[in-house]
């Protein structure tokens, strides 16, 4: 008995969502050894008050320059809007407003998805 190979299955974009789905919520897992050590550090950094506000400008900074350099690229080719989500995500490690930033982005994202899909399964329809 063979099983298929991964790299052999077609993959259709309803497949590849789920994957991406499934690999997000794998990485959010709290438990993780990699996020227990960040949480330490963190709360090691929250106990030295220069270091923390250093650190917040630092995140601050690194986090504002990926967002508005992503905004820059949204209307070229390539990847604007991963890059404007990468630097929510950095100030989202610092700042609430970031967070709730992030998460409505990703709702319309998600919303503006699944709209499209329903407009090109409409006009798939009345094609045929």
């Amino acid at each position: 008995m063979t099983t298929a190979d991964p790299a052999e299955t077609p993959v259709t974009p309803a497949s590849l969502e789920t994957r991406v789905r499934t690999d997000i919520a794998a990485a959010e897992v709290p438990h993780r050894p990699i996020r227990r050590m960040l949480r330490r550090a963190r709360a090691w950094i929250d106990g030295h008050p220069r270091l923390n506000r250093a650190y917040r400008f630092g995140v601050g900074t690194v986090g504002g320059v990926l967002a508005v350099g992503g905004l820059l690229l949204v209307p070229l080719p390539g990847p604007g809007w991963l890059v404007v989500f990468l630097g929510l995500t950095v100030l989202g490690t610092e700042f609430h407003w970031a967070r709730r930033t992030a998460a409505a982005l990703k709702r319309m994202l998600d919303r503006f998805w699944a709209w499209w899909r329903a407009r090109r399964a409409a006009r798939a329809g009345d094609t045929a």
